[in-house]
């Protein structure tokens, strides 16, 4: 890359718990353009299906926020959001799971995981159905729940409401199977409040679950990877899949690219930045900052990563596809220090990153 007036792609996810991948990728562009005010920045804000996703699609426009009254995790009433748009006659919708049975709805004292449910999220999706919506992408991450999604088909299915006439795309950001060591309980349980007797019940419930669909339904999906996503809700929606017109279960990331027009944005670009607030051992199982190194390397472009915070296993994943990664942080700080500092040390990261790259430029 040489010259000057290059085109820049910021593609970040959000850093989650502190700033979401639309204000990422605005301080990020504000910092490169300090340190080279001649190139063009495309913001492409991208998500993996989890929390923060509706924000990244209601960027790149076209979509129109609506709400509906569903229950959250703990059975309380509470109004969520999502978003609808109308293409050639037909509705879509995309649907954020952590909007009605997200985890961030749950204060971590009120934490139960053995009565959260994701009744809410089968709530929202029946409400886009009976809004005429015939298409619908729902993500699922970042749930508070690990009920084997029996409270979604509860909410969904429990009008008798017809799917015949409905396709679902299920952005998923995870491969695990519902039971065992790497499923839904073992895994994610911990985090959502569970303790290892609660683990170990929550297994064996959602695997009598299985037995129970199973027989009802005469699928047997618990093996099926992205089974576990979402406490089991994956395993739910795979189950019922011959109810739906048409039922896919995909990557995330690769969802919110189409729908965020991002490769047309990859072909104008020079290089491209992604991020989240973790770099770490998980960004192998299929997080955004992946997903855009690996769309990256295929178009030849040179792709630069910036973390929130950065662990080695994170900066080997992403070394293999000639990623180089960037520390946001300056200094030795808590978690807690990091999530409270806003976008500035953000844009200083964006700053330095351009101040290298046109040293670079003149060499």
């Amino acid at each position: 890359m040489t010259g000057h007036g290059r085109t820049i792609l910021i593609a970040p996810d959000s850093f989650k718990g502190s700033l979401t991948s639309v204000e990422v990728a605005r301080a990020l562009g504000d910092g490169w353009l300090r340190a080279r005010p001649d190139d063009t920045v495309l913001l492409s804000p991208l998500a993996d299906g989890g929390e923060g996703t509706l924000a990244a699609i209601e960027a790149a426009g076209g979509w129109t926020w609506r709400r509906s009254d569903v229950h959250d995790p703990l059975g309380r009433p509470i109004e969520a959001r999502w978003l609808w748009r109308d293409v050639d006659g037909t509705g879509l919708a995309f649907i954020e799971m952590a909007t009605a049975s997200g985890l961030s709805l749950v204060r971590a004292e009120e934490r139960d995981p053995m009565a959260a449910t994701s009744v809410g999220t089968g709530e929202l999706i029946g409400a886009a159905i009976d809004q005429d919506v015939a298409r619908i992408t729902l993500g699922i991450g970042g749930s508070a729940t690990t009920d084997g999604g029996r409270g979604l088909l509860e909410g969904l299915l429990g009008s008798g409401r017809r799917l015949d006439d409905v396709d679902l795309e299920v952005a998923c950001d995870v491969s695990n199977p519902l039971l065992g060591p790497s499923g839904a309980a073992s895994i994610f349980g911990p985090q959502k409040g569970a303790t290892p007797a609660q683990v170990q019940e929550l297994d064996e419930r959602n695997a009598r679950w299985a037995d129970e669909l199973d027989a009802r339904e005469g699928r047997d999906e618990r093996d099926t990877p992205g089974a576990g996503a979402a406490g089991g809700v994956g395993f739910a929606l795979l189950s019922i899949q011959d109810m739906f017109r048409r039922f896919a279960l995909r990557p995330g990331i690769d969802l919110v690219m189409e729908l965020t027009d991002f490769d047309a944005k990859l072909a104008r670009a020079d290089l491209v930045i992604t991020g989240e607030g973790r770099i770490d051992g998980q960004t192998a199982y299929g997080k955004t900052a992946l997903g855009v190194a690996q769309r990256a390397r295929a178009a030849g472009k040179p792709c630069i990563a910036v973390g929130g915070g950065v662990e080695t296993e994170g900066i080997e994943v992403l070394a293999a596809l000639d990623v180089a990664v960037v520390p946001v942080v300056e200094r030795p700080q808590s978690v807690e220090e990091a999530m409270a500092a806003g976008t500035a040390p953000v844009e200083r990261c964006g700053e330095r990153i351009g101040r290298v790259v046109g040293l670079l430029t003149k060499s």
